[in-house]
C-alpha cells in the first residue's frame, strides 16, 4: 500500500513530504473553526475573561497582542518555508520512496501547528472580547 498526503493531516511532516498543499492562513482558520479547537491557552484565556472589568478587558487585550505578534512571526517564517518547499518540489519532485522526512517538512508542519494554535487563540479571544458584562 502506498501512502499519500491524504493519509496525514496538514500538521504532520509526511503531509508535506508527500505533496500536500501549502495551506493559506484563512484555510488553517477554517480548520480551527470546523474542529472547535481552542488552543493550548484556552484555560488562561478563560481565566482572564473571568476577571472583573476593567481588568478583564486589559488582560484579554494583552493576551491578544502577544498572540498577534506570535502569529505574524509564525506566518512570516511559514512563508519562507513554503517558498523553500515549492523550490524543492520544482527541482526534485515529490519523493514518495524515501523513508524519512527532511528538516523542511518537519519545519513546515511545526509552523503550521504554531499558526493553528495562534488562530485558535485569536478566535477564542474574539468570542470573549465580543461578550459584554451587562450586570
Amino acid at each position: 500500500m502506498t501512502l499519500t498526503y491524504n493519509d496525514y493531516n496538514s500538521g504532520h511532516p509526511w503531509y508535506y513530504k508527500l505533496g500536500g498543499a501549502i495551506l493559506k492562513p484563512n484555510e488553517i482558520l477554517e480548520a480551527v473553526k470546523n474542529r472547535g479547537y481552542q488552543g493550548y491557552m484556552a484555560k488562561d484565556i478563560a481565566k482572564a475573561s473571568s476577571k472583573a472589568e476593567p481588568a478583564r478587558s486589559k488582560a484579554l487585550a494583552e493576551i491578544k497582542k502577544e498572540v498577534l505578534c506570535s502569529l505574524w512571526r509564525d506566518i512570516s517564517r511559514y512563508r519562507q518555508l513554503a517558498c523553500q518547499l515549492y523550490k524543492e518540489r520544482q527541482s526534485s519532485g515529490i519523493d514518495q520512496e524515501s523513508r524519512s522526512c527532511n528538516d523542511l517538512h518537519t519545519s513546515m508542519s511545526l509552523k503550521h501547528n504554531h499558526i493553528y494554535n495562534d488562530l485558535a487563540h485569536l478566535h477564542l479571544l474574539d468570542g470573549f472580547l465580543n461578550q459584554f458584562e451587562l450586570f
